[in-house]
């Protein structure tokens, strides 16, 4: 992996702290897959990113790096809006349960 590469991986990773704040840690691999000559290069991006309880694991394929990178990231995005979710409503449930309301 090149700095350019790492460097823009880094930065896609990082900027899903605004989506989640309490990423543990990220586990980041790209490379190609194929080096079939009727199919072209297939460059894959594949993350593994550490939230409480849970390991969120996103992989894509895409003819160029960068943009399997990218689609990782929207991916990654997506799948943090529903795990924040899914925590929102246990938190109410527990609230709920507390206070001794009927759903």
């Amino acid at each position: 992996m090149t700095e350019a590469i790492k460097q823009y991986a880094m930065e896609k990773i990082a900027s899903l702290t605004k989506y989640f704040n309490n990423i543990q840690q990220a586990d980041i691999d790209v490379g190609m897959r194929s080096h079939h000559h009727l199919k072209g290069k297939i460059y894959y991006a594949e993350v593994n990113l550490h939230v409480p309880g849970k390991i969120l694991r996103v992989s894509k394929n895409a003819e160029d790096l960068y943009k399997a990178i990218d689609k990782v990231k929207e991916h990654l995005k997506v799948e943090l809006d529903k795990f924040k979710q899914k925590l929102r409503h246990q938190d109410k449930k527990i609230l709920r349960d507390q206070k001794g309301y009927q759903e």
